[in-house]
């Protein structure tokens, strides 16, 4: 599948055919089944994670086979004009997904697992995987290709950035039994490794330098390589002063993430409570 996903992509064909389509489809499937996906694990990587660009080939595909149609229930009172390739996605109750009403989306194209808890409002964008047991809390977004671990809280408000192009680019990237505060943004390829706690407000991507108070070091991407936040690191939005210029004369600071703690059995004990509401 690869290769003729990759093949097709770099050599547009005057007209789409049958067989394009039906190449798409089976690819399809292979993401809502969680069998493919654009980012895996691997130990061999200094990040852990490797960028499979073929699968981000296969999806900018599809919406190029797919025309806009007309996919509302009811035109007048709630329209939905897309691409015939990305109708919203098929739950069955042997999907074991909860979904509870309320104006959620979730686009086809992507795995969600079972167990899984979507409140309303949110949304999951095509190529996305999302692992089994995890909440994704109202309001929040889990972007293009963007990769979320088992047993995680995407809480209320929170982005995870996507990224589609180019597609050698790493997608966010949020391990197992990670806990994303409300209002907090992950973006441009981060990765975060198992067990850490993002508090309420934290932003990450690449520009922004995290400190780390207990270690003494300093994360930040670089080049080649993307944002990591450490295993069990618990991360709060901080601030640091301008020491320099205008800045310090006036006595301005700018935002920082800081990692203040590492989690230990008064974190787990707080993060055991969202087990409540799943």
């Amino acid at each position: 599948m690869q290769q003729e996903i990759e093949s097709l992509f770099d050599n547009k064909p005057d007209q789409y055919t049958e067989a394009h389509f039906g190449l798409f489809a089976r690819f399809k499937d292979a993401l809502n089944a969680g069998e493919i996906r654009s980012a895996e694990p691997d130990p061999a990587s200094p990040t852990g994670w490797r960028v499979n660009a073929w699968v981000k080939k296969g999806i900018l595909l599809g919406f190029r086979l797919g025309a806009i149609v007309d996919m509302s229930i009811d035109t007048q009172r709630q329209p939905l004009f897309d691409k015939a390739t990305y109708p919203v996605k098929q739950f069955t109750i042997a999907s074991g997904v909860r979904i509870v009403p309320g104006g959620s989306s979730i686009r086809d194209g992507c795995y969600v697992g079972k167990g899984v808890t979507c409140m309303p409002p949110m949304y999951i964008n095509v190529g996305a995987y999302v692992g089994d047991g995890t909440m994704v809390d109202s309001h929040a977004l889990i972007g293009s290709c963007a990769q979320i671990g088992q047993r995680c809280h995407v809480s209320a408000a929170a982005q995870i950035g996507g990224v589609l192009e180019p597609v050698g680019a790493m997608p966010v990237i949020i391990e197992d039994d990670v806990l994303v505060g409300g209002n907090t943004g992950v973006y441009e390829g981060t990765i975060v490794k198992k067990r850490a706690v993002l508090g309420t407000g934290v932003i990450l991507n690449r520009s922004t330098p995290v400190y780390d108070i207990v270690r003494g070091e300093v994360h930040s991407a670089t080049d080649d390589q993307p944002l990591v936040i450490p295993e069990e690191a618990v991360v709060v939005a901080g601030s640091r002063a301008i020491s320099r210029g205008k800045g310090k004369e006036w006595g301005l600071s700018l935002y920082t993430p800081v990692i203040v703690k590492y989690r230990d059995s008064k974190t787990d004990a707080k993060v055991q409570l969202e087990d409540l509401l799943r």
